[in-house]
């Protein structure tokens, strides 16, 4: 019964009365105005129905943070009241509670956006996996099934586009709260301190995902959408009800990644321990900083897009629509200015996790480490000048695509400083294959098969033979499962005993890469050969005479891997978590400040400062110390 009193359930209960009060509200006030509740004509009558709804979404989304508790210190200190720093947990619930309720400790909140991470991306994969299914032949079966029309309205081709563009857009926002749950959970622990700048600001910026995702996966049931992920006008401008929960739940988790790099940036570089410089600080910080300066400079643009998306739906402005003076190459301007350097939002954390593990399990220090770290910042800074050759074939300047082409050639310098130091920091070294350091090494592997699909994307000639063909799909999986799914997994790995005082299983761990690894290698390396051969992305058909049947099988099959080791990873965390060998001390031998204390982390991580007085890397080197957790004159930090 405890769990119905949680700020989860609270917000859920709060967002559904929310949106029915907000419906209401809407309704009201269209009769105030003499405006009509609907309408003979189906097509206005559906308009008018979307702008009760979307108001109704809007003012639930609100109440869910109000019903979960998220501004109530905010609305003690506008009443003048007091409100308490203090993180330490009531003795009277039990500490399960913690993470479905608002909390202010940034390791608490790093978790939250972890599992809620997880099980975003258990749904994409889902949806992944149900047209995978449809696509492992020629011909539309599955997916005509009438179990589809029953529960949803609607199947075939349309479930087909839904399924597809959800699994894209669900994937991401289950990679950008990955993302989260990474810079929340590490960095103030990396850096020293003892929680984030704002933790208030750190608590909105998880919850308001929640609402977020519910939205977002509630474009299922109002019709869907048949856009693919990124949404482009005019068609998004006629999709069916499914398409404003889309824009609304995508607009809520990017309004979360604005507030979370506001903290990340100001934690990183005001916060930092006695003697940690810039170029003391672990390598992982160095992404967290380059990745918030990105999503705090980007964001608002795809918001922005969105909105005029939203706007032109529910009040006809002309934005977009050519038919009525609109532009539709303009969104893609907006879109793809975040878009793309959104990429490098999503693989810029996951490098600095390679990075920061490489040197742990090789036992060597990390090579040309301040290159490493520049290099983050060169690629947030040239991926702002890379967006238009997803636009190639647009119709726009032919004289544009010029530059554009070899600004994005130029990110693989920066990129390549990561691959050479990598290389460097494990050769010849004493490597250690556990678990985490396998799925460091298959995210290397598989990342430099993402570099080197992605120049025949950025050259013009190429691009115009590839463009729309799974040759994109296979190059992006490349990017993200290398730049971000497996250096994730490694990370969750990697700190579990961190994170929880039980290891992991290491066998299951092991199983669950091998099958991960084989699964994707087969999944994406033919999804690159149909492409070359003109097999056409977001279709749910294909002729029987082009011979593709058993490649898309094969293709299915090493997707259902990948599926089947991201649930035994569940199973190994969820089961470790409660069963698993205690550990206890420094079981990576790292020199890292966090291994130094017990495990878990304690709640107000160092109660005494720390000193860094030496470099973070230097494994191997006879008497080199990064920290000491005891200088002198130190005295227990207040919270």
């Amino acid at each position: 019964m405890r769990f119905f009193s949680t700020s989860f359930f609270r917000g859920l209960i709060a967002q559904i009365a929310g949106t029915v009060l907000g419906m209401g509200l809407v309704m009201a006030l269209r009769v105030i105005l003499g405006l009509p509740l609907s309408s003979a004509v189906e097509a206005e009558d559906a308009h008018i129905r979307e702008i009760i709804v979307v108001g109704g979404v809007l003012v639930g989304a609100i109440a869910f943070l109000i019903g979960a508790g998220v501004f109530t210190d905010w609305f003690k200190w506008a009443r003048g009241e007091e409100t308490s720093d203090d993180h330490t947990p009531d003795p009277s619930k039990p500490n399960w509670m913690r993470y479905f309720s608002v909390d202010f400790d940034h390791k608490v909140i790093g978790v939250q956006y972890g599992v809620t991470s997880l099980l975003l991306l258990l749904f994409g994969g889902t949806f992944a996996m149900l047209f995978r299914i449809e696509l492992s032949g020629s011909g539309i079966t599955f997916l005509n099934s009438e179990i589809f029309k029953v529960l949803l309205g609607y199947d075939g081709p349309h479930l087909y586009n839904t399924l597809m563009s959800l699994h894209g857009i669900v994937m991401i926002a289950g990679i950008l709260l990955g993302v989260g749950a990474m810079s929340n959970y590490l960095v103030p622990m990396l850096i020293g301190a003892n929680d984030m700048a704002f933790p208030r600001l750190n608590a909105f910026a998880f919850w308001i995902n929640v609402p977020g995702a519910a939205i977002l996966l509630s474009s299922l049931f109002f019709g869907g959408f048949d856009t693919g992920w990124v949404g482009y006008p005019p068609l998004s401008l006629r999709a069916p009800l499914g398409m404003q929960m889309f824009l609304i739940g995508v607009y809520l988790v990017g309004l979360s990644s604005i507030a979370g790099s506001i903290n990340v940036i100001v934690t990183t570089l005001t916060m930092r321990a006695k003697g940690m410089s810039l170029f003391r600080m672990p390598i992982f910080c160095w992404a967290a900083l380059a990745t918030a300066l990105l999503q705090f400079s980007a964001t608002q643009l795809i918001g922005l897009s969105f909105q005029l998306v939203m706007l032109e739906r529910l009040m006809g402005m002309s934005f977009f629509d050519s038919l009525q003076g609109g532009d539709p190459v303009l969104y893609q301007h907006l879109f793809w200015f975040y878009s793309h350097p959104a990429v490098y939002v999503f693989i810029l954390p996951g490098l600095g996790v390679i990075s920061e593990l490489l040197p742990v399990f090789g036992r060597k220090p990390l090579y040309g480490y301040r290159w490493v770290a520049l290099s983050s910042f060169g690629i947030a800074v040239v991926s702002f000048f890379v967006w238009a050759h997803h636009m190639f074939v647009s119709g726009m300047s032919p004289f544009l695509r010029i530059p554009f082409m070899y600004s994005t050639l130029l990110v693989a310098v920066p990129t390549g400083v990561k691959f050479f130091s990598w290389a460097a920091t494990v050769w010849q070294g004493k490597t250690i294959f556990k678990t985490p350091m396998l799925f460091a090494l298959g995210a290397v592997v598989i990342f430099l098969l993402g570099g080197v699909t992605g120049p025949p994307l950025a050259t013009i000639a190429t691009d115009l033979h590839l463009h729309d063909t799974w040759f994109v799909v296979g190059h992006f999986h490349d990017t993200m499962f290398g730049g971000f799914i497996f250096p994730f997994v490694a990370a969750i790995f990697y700190w579990f005993p961190k994170m929880t005082g039980r290891m992991y299983n290491e066998k299951q761990g092991k199983i669950q890469f091998w099958l991960m690894f084989i699964g994707f290698m087969l999944m994406s390396n033919l999804q690159l050969v149909l492409g070359l051969l003109g097999m056409r992305r977001r279709v749910v058909d294909f002729d029987a005479a082009l011979g593709f049947d058993t490649m898309q099988l094969f293709v299915t099959i090493g997707g259902f891997m990948v599926f089947f080791g991201m649930l035994l990873f569940a199973y190994n965390i969820i089961r470790s978590w409660t069963k698993g060998e205690v550990a206890e001390g420094n079981v990576w031998d790292s020199r890292s400040p966090e291994w130094q204390k017990p495990n878990p982390m304690p709640l107000h991580n160092y109660e005494q400062p720390f000193e860094v007085v030496g470099e973070p890397y230097d494994y191997g080197l006879p008497n080199s110390q990064y920290v000491n957790m005891n200088p002198a004159g130190s005295s227990p930090s207040a919270h």
